[in-house]
């Protein structure tokens, strides 16, 4: 047994000595014929084990990943063990309410729990004809995301912010608040290549809070080895499939953040000598994220669902850099968030017009949510898009040379920012509490201006403002 009993014990094949060693890899020759993504374990001088993984496997050679780096190897005393199986993790639900490393071991000085059985780390994507088109919602408490960007179980939804915004805070308290009707739910966060203080932050987030009897929290930190940041997603997504497709529950995945994901893969596909495509990253990134992110979803006859909520952070604010382009095209929408609105002292600062969830439409409205709220959030939208045409104008000509009908649209502008926008870090809103937030603010405008909602909504829930009937 190895690691804390994270991995099983194997028929095995020794080898002595390495041809090269690069970085966190080495290279083999004259082995059997071994896999890709086979366990490896690799025996330094001292007979101190480490962990590996196999990147490339060709005829009589293998070119291995060691978790723990490879100092203190040497070329001809080191001694290679190939276990001829891949990495296996262990999967129970003991597993929540603990906190691991990258790898897997615990990290909350509490005995390793114990597991039903193991798992194939690397899991598969879900078939195309086993899959169930995503239904009914997950309230994550925040008015922005329940009414205007909902998110829908076994949907990819993933938050597209920039360096210094509080996506970290968000993160935490999405996973602290979302809630499920009536359903076993439980949350895996994920935490790929961030500082100690934001992993602390991180937990303590979770303990102070109670919620950490529901959440298994997976900690790659800054300082860990690249394969280790890469393999930290699958770890949490292989027991996130056990809960969900054996156990039943619904999992909310979030992940923070991918674009330390792909800087870890970038860094091992140099090492190896790789051609880079855009922006140095590998050709396959496309197909590396695909096969997380389509890990997420429902399957047909299994009453258990995969959500995930990637973060991830765009360099120098650019939507079209290669993570957060190619992810657009994977996942089913994103949630975007500003940085103006941030410098004005709003949270969650995100953006009403380039925030989208393309599943929405079909998980909203009578019996589902509620009645108004899809012609609420369209005409939310639309009077949004209008405001912030009026402020460019008024930019140019100055406010008074605006219309009175345009002060009003500026006037719901701000409300909806300061109102329905901004809520605190410890607010928890439902969604009944969220449509009528939206109501009261879109009230502030006049009927005829409302053309998306339909004349027996406004009787029902339009109520005007003095003096602006």
């Amino acid at each position: 047994m190895y690691m804390d009993g994270f991995m099983k014990e194997y028929t095995q094949r020794d080898y002595v000595g390495l041809e090269e060693l690069v970085g966190p890899i080495f290279i083999i020759r004259n082995v059997h014929n071994v896999g890709y993504n086979e366990l490896v374990e690799i025996i330094d001088d001292e007979g101190v084990p480490r962990l590996g993984i196999i990147l490339e496997a060709g005829k009589g050679y293998a070119v291995v990943e060691v978790l723990k780096g490879t100092s203190g190897l040497s070329l001809k005393n080191s001694k290679v063990r190939f276990k001829e199986k891949p990495l296996l993790v262990g999967v129970s639900e003991d597993i929540l309410g603990r906190v691991f490393d990258g790898t897997g071991n615990p990290i909350d000085g509490m005995p390793r729990p114990f597991y039903d059985e193991y798992v194939n780390v690397n899991g598969l994507a879900i078939n195309p004809t086993a899959r169930d088109y995503p239904e009914n919602i997950i309230e994550t408490g925040i008015s922005s995301i329940d009414v205007m960007n909902t998110l829908v179980r076994g949907q990819k939804l993933p938050i597209f912010s920039g360096s210094g915004l509080p996506h970290d805070i968000l993160g935490t308290q999405i996973a602290r608040q979302a809630r499920v009707k009536g359903e076993s739910f439980c949350v895996m966060f994920v935490a790929m290549g961030v500082k100690f203080d934001t992993a602390r932050f991180f937990i303590r987030s979770f303990e102070e809070s109670g919620v950490l009897e529901r959440v298994t929290v997976f900690l790659s930190l800054a300082d860990s080895p690249s394969i280790e940041k890469t393999l930290t997603p699958r770890l949490a997504l292989s027991c996130a499939e056990y809960l969900a497709f054996k156990k039943n529950m619904h999992v909310l995945v979030i992940m923070t953040d991918m674009s330390n994901y792909c800087e870890a893969l970038r860094e091992v596909s140099t090492i190896r000598g790789e051609i880079p495509a855009r922006k140095g990253y590998p050709g396959y990134l496309y197909s590396d994220l695909a096969g997380l992110y389509e890990r997420a979803g429902m399957i047909k006859g299994v009453k258990g669902s995969i959500t995930q909520l990637p973060i991830l952070t765009m360099p120098n604010d650019d939507i079209t850099h290669p993570i957060p382009d190619l992810t657009g095209y994977i996942t089913e929408g994103q949630i975007v968030l500003e940085r103006e609105l941030f410098g004005r002292g709003i949270y969650p600062p995100i953006a009403g017009l380039p925030s989208l969830s393309r599943l929405m439409k079909d998980n909203i409205g009578e019996g589902l949510t509620r009645e108004d709220h899809p012609a609420l959030a369209s005409q939310l939208f639309a009077c949004y898009a209008k405001v912030k045409d009026i402020r460019a104008l008024a930019s140019i000509i100055g406010e008074e040379e605006l219309t009175p009908l345009d002060h009003l649209f500026l006037k719901f502008g701000d409300e909806f920012e300061k109102r329905f926008l901004n809520q605190g870090h410890y607010e928890r809103r439902s969604l009944e509490n969220g449509l009528d937030l939206g109501w009261e603010v879109i009230s502030i405008l006049p009927k005829d201006e409302l053309p998306r909602i339909r004349e027996e909504m406004l009787k029902k829930y339009y109520k005007p403002r003095k003096n602006e009937s």
